[in-house]
């Protein structure tokens, strides 16, 4: 069995390369996306429909309702099911999306040791101010805004009694992923912002609105997936703050903040992958599988 990831930004065309490689290699797929995870959140995510999806085995798409929380740890466990499945019915497996974190986990690992559930009891630039005059080797690799993280760190050190570094190095990261071998789409900035338009503007025509307030009225504002971009754009429009115009722009200019960021990560945190224009990415990957 052989497994891959195809990485780039949102809008890149990860989706089709992902359905038409796995056509042609006997594959699964694995969603690496924190979106389409959830049910009926169908035209924000951009999940392939089940149509396109075809006779593909997938994972990680249509795994949760909205109100059922989904975290990387969940994702994890998602990967070994699908990586399972692959095994025992003699499948490759192509993991595909935007959602670097959780490709990340997979394979440096995450730490098994006691799960933190405290929340800071301290403002987010206090803890951090902590933390750094503690364990300076650990808090110089987090910016002050990242809460996720800051909390994580302090919820060990108020757990344990530890310090980040030292409670890391009792609990050693377990890599799951350990021959992976990544591929990353490539794309002009000004052409995937064309792209973007494009699709937000599919989007819109697809009954993007209709979607959001039918979630809304079923699961109100407060799941975490409910402030994605997209979503929370859509319920500023809908609380009158934009037009329809503006709703369309602001949506693509998020998006392609979103698409920014998520480059900036892949180039920074994924060094051993082949990049290349899509074209290309899609011989590489056919020729990596008949090695």
């Amino acid at each position: 069995m052989k497994e891959i990831a195809i990485i780039g930004s949102t809008a890149s065309g990860k989706t089709a390369l992902s359905l038409e490689i796995a056509s042609k290699t006997n594959s699964i797929i694995l969603s690496l996306d924190s979106l389409c995870v959830y049910k009926e959140i169908d035209i924000v995510s951009a999940k392939p429909t089940l149509e396109e999806r075809g006779n593909i085995v997938h994972f990680g798409i249509d795994e949760v309702y909205p109100n059922v929380d989904f975290d990387v740890i969940k994702f994890m466990e998602l990967y070994k099911t699908a990586k399972n499945y692959a095994l025992e019915n003699d499948k490759n497996l192509i993991i595909v999306g935007g959602t670097g974190f959780y490709l990340k986990a997979l394979i440096d690992g995450l730490s098994l040791g006691v799960e933190t559930k405290i929340k800071l009891d301290i403002s987010q630039y206090e803890a951090y101010e902590l933390l750094y005059s503690i364990d300076k080797e650990y808090m110089q690799k987090i910016v002050k805004n990242d809460r996720y993280r800051i909390e994580k760190a302090y919820a060990i050190y108020k757990e344990t009694g530890f310090t980040p570094t030292k409670y890391f190095e009792k609990n050693p990261k377990v890599p799951l992923a350990k021959n992976l071998k990544i591929f990353e789409i490539l794309w002009d900035k000004e052409e995937l912002k064309k792209r973007i338009t494009l699709r937000t503007n599919i989007m819109m025509k697809s009954g993007l609105i209709d979607e959001i307030i039918y979630l809304e009225k079923k699961y109100t504002r407060a799941p975490n997936c409910m402030s994605s971009i997209g979503i929370i754009e859509t319920l500023e429009y809908l609380d009158g703050k934009l037009s329809k115009i503006e709703l369309e722009e602001k949506i693509s200019l998020n998006t392609a903040k979103l698409a920014k960021r998520q480059n900036t990560f892949n180039k920074s945190q994924f060094l051993d992958k082949t990049s290349n224009i899509i074209e290309n990415l899609n011989s590489d990957i056919i020729k990596y599988f008949s090695l």
